[in-house]
């Protein structure tokens, strides 16, 4: 009757109105019926394994902290709160060996409640194990004060890490003592699986790949990392589990991505395991998979797997699929077969490809005659080809202007450039001639609004394992921070993001990394503003948040001097801070490519819901 009901208004309402009544009001009521029906049938109960995604900084509602731009040019916020997509296969991995599983984006459900208590959910939890990613650095206080919140209320359920940084870090992380576990890699599906039968099972450790764990009297064992495989093919991203588990634990916030998800509902396709690149910063280079994941080749995804994950996505989500990896650093016959593979899915929305090093204008027709909407990004990271080959990036600004140029020339609808400060061999004045830089590339090939220009800075640390952490007196970097526990307790006890920052170079110090980077932003927002890429309400916001910021990053540092004396100072503008952390050198929202205006395939989803209750019932009775 009620859905009768709503079918009548739609003749009588705008169409805005409506959408909203299909997406809030059908999709989340049936959800709260199956919620019920499920707790009715006792579906619901603790899972096996439950993952949790910790924010950066554990305390982050209630401590004054610049974050900075950290964080600008990536789809979540600046305390990381996108979960990886190891999540998704790692679950998918253990459900199809029967081990049930949940996921709980700790972080996401922070940001969206004050009243929300993390602790209070995680000591009513019950599973066999929990695991927590340390994939990013960034994640170091936020992940190990979740661990030890673990361990308080569940001093005898196993707690696990993996990700790169827990794999680079994993002597060390597994001394803390609310750490039972650590697995090694980039590819840990089958040892997680191993990993989990074991501790259900029999407790031997010993032929597990990729694990350091500690025993029955503490002694820290240490498998080594010999689980690489040499596809990506065994890599499960279906959407469709999160779907099922959001219905059966009615937690749309707990699987939920990041924050804006919802709103943006962007999605990805891994193609790779590796690099052929060695960027000299970079935690995922040729030089660290070798040295640090002993991946010795790039393991690829077949064109049939990912044209499969391309169809998953178009059934049930109308947002753009990002496709991650250069398509080109595993030759051009299997570029191109991955495009006719994908081209078959008919796929409507947008499709964006970043390269490594830019396409040549018969690949990008390619694109063009292939997909309906398709979008490129770029990373030149700086105008100055000395600094970017200092870097590690192989190409001139030739090849650049060649690609961005064909990418115009054939329908591309967004052309992304990626820059950065805190460059090898970058100063000062090198950062203010990449924004003049940009000025010409917009003059030359922003008539149409196409190319997207965006600063950003090396932040907050260098990652570990890359040539510059193992090396950094070669690259002419200084390295504050050399520990795991270095780098907590420098994201536990810094107030603005000039302080989180684990490096200075011999071209600049941390302070005129920050100020360039702001200078930088600034600039460039006036350049967008000129050639009409951005609105001016939007410019006035960025630049105003952009001072802002800067102001208070001053007034910070005096406080600081202070000692104890600044406490009180300090709590003053603790409230001010919170709203300067997102939108400081672009507004994040430029960063999107264009969503439809019905984001989701509800009566799909539903449908799907529907029959996989029918299914549950069946094996039930």
């Amino acid at each position: 009757m009620r859905i009768k009901a709503i079918k009548t208004l739609a003749f009588f309402i705008p169409i805005k109105i409506y959408h909203r009544i299909i997406e809030n009001t059908i999709f989340f009521e049936f959800l709260f019926l199956y919620d019920n029906i499920s707790k009715l049938y006792m579906f619901i109960k603790n899972a096996d394994v439950i993952f949790l995604h910790a924010p950066s900084i554990y305390d982050f509602r209630k401590k004054p902290v610049i974050h900075g731009p950290i964080s600008d040019v990536v789809p979540s916020g600046p305390i990381f709160e996108m979960y990886p997509v190891g999540f998704l296969s790692l679950s998918g991995h253990l459900e199809k060996a029967g081990v049930s599983t949940r996921i709980i984006n700790i972080a996401n459900k922070m940001l969206n409640s004050l009243s929300y208590n993390p602790e209070e959910e995680i000591k009513r939890l019950k599973p066999l194990a929990f695991a927590i990613d340390l994939h990013w650095l960034p994640h170091v206080q936020g992940s190990l004060k979740i661990a030890e919140i673990v361990k308080k209320h569940h001093p005898n359920i196993p707690v696990i890490f993996g990700g790169y940084s827990s794999t680079y870090f994993h002597e060390e992380l597994i001394n803390y003592p609310f750490v039972d576990f650590v697995l090694k890699g980039d590819s840990t599906e089958l040892p997680m699986v191993m990993l989990i039968k074991a501790i259900k099972e029999n407790g031997n450790f010993d032929n597990i790949p990729n694990l350091t764990y500690k025993d029955k009297n503490g002694k820290v064992n240490v498998n080594p990392i010999t689980y690489v495989p040499d596809t990506t093919d065994h890599v499960l991203t279906e959407y469709t589990l999160p779907i099922k588990k959001t219905v059966k634990y009615f937690d749309l916030n707990g699987y939920i991505p990041f924050q804006t998800w919802m709103k943006y509902p962007v999605t990805a396709i891994f193609l790779y395991r590796g690099c052929i690149h060695s960027c000299r910063t970079c935690g995922g280079s040729k030089f660290t998979c070798e040295n640090t994941f002993n991946r010795k080749k790039l393991a690829c995804k077949s064109p049939q797997k990912v044209a499969e994950e391309l169809r998953n996505i178009d059934k049930y989500i109308n947002g753009p699929a990002f496709i991650i990896g250069d398509i080109l650093q595993n030759g051009k016959e299997y570029a191109y077969h991955v495009v006719d593979e994908m081209s078959k899915v008919n796929f409507k929305n947008d499709i964006a490809f970043e390269f490594f090093v830019p396409p040549s204008e018969d690949f990008i027709k390619k694109l063009k005659n292939s997909f309906n909407k398709y979008n490129v990004e770029m990373s030149p990271e700086s105008h100055d080809e000395v600094v970017r080959r200092a870097f590690g990036r192989p190409f001139d600004n030739e090849q650049l202007e060649r690609a961005i140029d064909a990418c115009v020339k054939n329908n591309c609808r967004r052309v992304d450039l990626f820059f950065m400060t805190g460059l090898p061999k970058q100063t000062y004045k090198s950062v203010m001639e990449t924004i003049e830089y940009c000025d010409y590339i917009l003059k030359k090939f922003g008539k149409d609004k196409t190319v997207y220009p965006f600063i950003s800075p090396l932040a907050p640390f260098v990652d570990p394992g890359s040539e510059v952490f193992e090396n950094p007196d070669a690259h002419g970097y200084k390295l504050f921070a050399r520990t795991l526990e270095e780098h907590r307790q420098m994201m536990e006890n810094a107030l603005s993001w000039k302080y989180f920052l684990d490096y200075e170079t011999n071209w600049m110090s941390r302070h005129e990394i920050v100020m360039s980077t702001y200078e930088a932003g600034i600039r460039l927002n006036e350049l967008k503003l000129k050639y009409g890429l951005i609105p001016e309400k939007t410019a006035k916001l960025v630049e105003k948040r952009a001072k802002t910021a800067i102001k208070y990053m001053e007034k910070i540092d005096e406080i600081l001097k202070l000692g104890e004396e600044g406490k009180k100072e300090l709590e003053k503008i603790t409230p001010e801070i919170s709203d300067i952390n997102i939108h400081t050198i672009c507004y994040k929202e430029e960063l999107n490519w264009p969503v439809s205006f019905y984001k989701f395939k509800f009566f799909k989803i539903l449908f799907f819901i529907f029959k996989a209750a029918v299914n549950k019932i069946y094996k039930k009775f």
